[in-house]
């Protein structure tokens, strides 16, 4: 079962005196921000009112925090969303905190650990780092490489061919 809960942001600083947050996105499109009426931090559903995206970081107030300290105490936390609220993907996409955990396989039947992050670099391409006990492995995010994702079973399916001619390993 998926989460409930997609995180959407994270918590960077506070953003002055008077208890606005200052916040990393973690989506495509920091504009959404400013549809979003409530948010979940810690555990509590909290109302939420953004102020503004500016070099890409959304600049925002949440109910309870009023206060320099009480906006510090936030830090590094993370901003969740009920599922349900999250945008609509395009076929054959996934979002990453789905796909982070996934058991990775080849269709060779070797086993290369599970996801442990998807870098974003702006590039063409992101890049899947898998962790494993052999070490760990990175290898691009591409349709040739990536044969079959299932988030429900949180396992992935890779090409063993593709895999030798784009992946790295650190043993």
């Amino acid at each position: 079962m998926l989460d409930p809960f997609l995180a959407v942001g994270e918590i960077a600083k506070p953003q002055g005196v008077r208890g606005e947050l200052k916040i990393k996105p973690l989506t495509n499109d920091p504009e959404r921000f400013f549809d979003l009426r409530s948010v979940r931090i810690l555990d509590q559903m909290r109302a939420w009112r953004c102020q503004r995206v500016h070099d890409g970081f959304v600049y925002a107030r949440v109910e309870g925090v009023y206060t320099r300290e009480a906006a510090e105490a936030l830090r590094g936390a993370l901003i969740f969303i009920p599922r349900e609220q999250a945008v609509e993907l395009p076929e054959d996409s996934e979002f990453i905190c789905d796909l982070v955990g996934c058991a990775a396989t080849d269709n060779e039947g070797v086993s290369h650990g599970v996801l442990a992050d998807v870098l974003q670099s702006g590039g063409a391409v992101d890049v899947y780092v898998f962790k494993g006990t052999n070490g760990t492995m990175m290898a691009p995010a591409l349709k040739k490489t990536v044969l079959a994702v299932d988030v429900l079973k949180k396992t992935m399916l890779l090409d063993a061919e593709s895999l030798r001619e784009t992946a790295v390993f650190d043993e």
